[in-house]
């Protein structure tokens, strides 16, 4: 696909379905803290992403992070020496943020603005690395423009990393297929957003092959390493399933780690995680 097809493609999220978004995170943002947004198979994919930060960007060095959610993320790197500013496109999540870091007393560390991927454009700091985590990005109206924006924001040699929504996911595949719900189970095939329901409310989501996902970077950015999370594990919202089977599913998580990142695997999985490096 060519780079004006595929980003107007991109750029077809109007306000209206930007604000449904906003709404979704919005109405449950006072319970995300709990099994909706931090259960045992969410926190899995967390300590990746928490790990890969650490190891590419050294600890008290300023991160942007887009789409905090609550700041379970922002609050863990806090604590690790870094400073951040926590950016969200759901009022009430930036609020959550604020709170969290109040309470831990970590406000001189986190700095949390309410601000959507699509706002990029309103920052003015300097960053040593800029992360995100379960998801945001597969909500921005326009990736082109975000990788944009992560470019002027960033130092040279600055790393993204990056958890993304992918496109093939077998468990889900496998899971809604088994009960009949084909067009539940094909939804990540859709070309352009797809409306994922939550909490009575809508989702507008992209999904990425992760080769797909860094096109829309790679003028501006290197592309470092990328892998699969959730690939043999059940995605997070089976949290039951794996409950059920803890153990198994723990081996099954080692599978995880130990081959997500080979070739072919790494393109599957209910999220994958991307890092990339400013030219």
């Amino acid at each position: 696909m060519g780079y004006a097809n595929r980003r107007s493609m991109e750029a077809s999220l109007n306000e209206a379905q930007l604000l449904d978004t906003q709404r979704a995170f919005d109405s449950v943002a006072a319970d995300y803290d709990g099994p909706r947004g931090n259960n045992e198979l969410i926190q899995r994919m967390r300590v990746t992403l928490w790990d890969t930060v650490a190891r590419e960007v050294p600890a008290g060095s300023q991160l942007l992070d887009i789409g905090c959610g609550t700041g379970i993320d922002a609050l863990e790197f806090a604590s690790r020496g870094y400073q951040v500013v926590a950016s969200d496109w759901s009022p009430a999540m930036v609020g959550r943020t604020r709170s969290r870091a109040a309470v831990a007393g970590l406000e001189s560390n986190v700095m949390a603005v309410h601000l959507g991927v699509q706002e990029l454009d309103q920052l003015k700091d300097e960053f040593d690395g800029i992360y995100s985590n379960f998801g945001p990005l597969n909500c921005a109206p326009d990736l082109h423009a975000v990788a944009e924006q992560c470019a002027r924001l960033i130092k040279p040699g600055g790393k993204l990393v990056f958890s993304v929504i992918g496109r093939i996911c077998p468990w889900e595949m496998g899971h809604y297929a088994m009960r009949g719900r084909f067009r539940r189970a094909s939804v990540r095939g859709t070309r352009g957003p797809a409306a994922v329901g939550m909490n009575k409310h809508t989702i507008w989501t992209y999904y990425y092959l992760p080769r797909e996902f860094y096109r829309a970077f790679d003028s501006l950015f290197s592309l470092e390493s990328y892998r699969a999370l959730s690939l043999f594990m059940p995605p997070p919202y089976l949290v039951d399933t794996y409950r059920r089977r803890r153990s198994w599913y723990e081996r099954m998580g080692r599978l995880d780690d130990r081959l997500g990142a080979l070739p072919l695997l790494r393109d599957m999985g209910d999220h994958f995680l991307i890092v990339m490096r400013k030219r």
